[in-house]
């Protein structure tokens, strides 16, 4: 479990960059990662609205492990082609305060190959 030391390090640091995505003006794909999961969203802030969801927690990727690189790999995948199918190309990066590196940046990776731009 993080200590408290770096749980509110990675609060701060989330609102600070919270602030920064939001006047960007593009919609915000936005990262949560757990010991167990990864989750990835596509947010309109103006309108405070989901455009597209996926995590690890879904039916056709349960049967997998939620905590590696491949499974990372996948939802980025995924969230890129729900994206697609919605009509968003563009985003901006919230990495909500984790470090790009290992299932984040995976995630990144794999959603820039399958078509969004950021």
């Amino acid at each position: 479990m993080a200590g408290n030391k770096s749980l509110f390090e990675r609060r701060r640091m989330r609102s600070r960059t919270q602030l920064r995505l939001k006047g960007a003006g593009r919609l915000r794909l936005s990262i949560h990662r757990t010991s167990r999961h990864i989750y990835a969203q596509i947010i309109n802030d103006v309108e405070g609205k989901t455009i597209a969801a996926a995590s690890t927690l879904e039916a056709d990727l349960k049967t997998t492990s939620g905590a590696n690189i491949p499974a990372a790999s996948v939802v980025g995948k995924l969230i890129a082609e729900r994206a697609k199918k919605a009509g968003v190309g563009q985003v901006v990066f919230d990495r909500g305060g984790f470090l790009f590196h290992g299932r984040v940046k995976a995630l990144a990776d794999a959603a820039r190959e399958g078509g969004l731009d950021f």
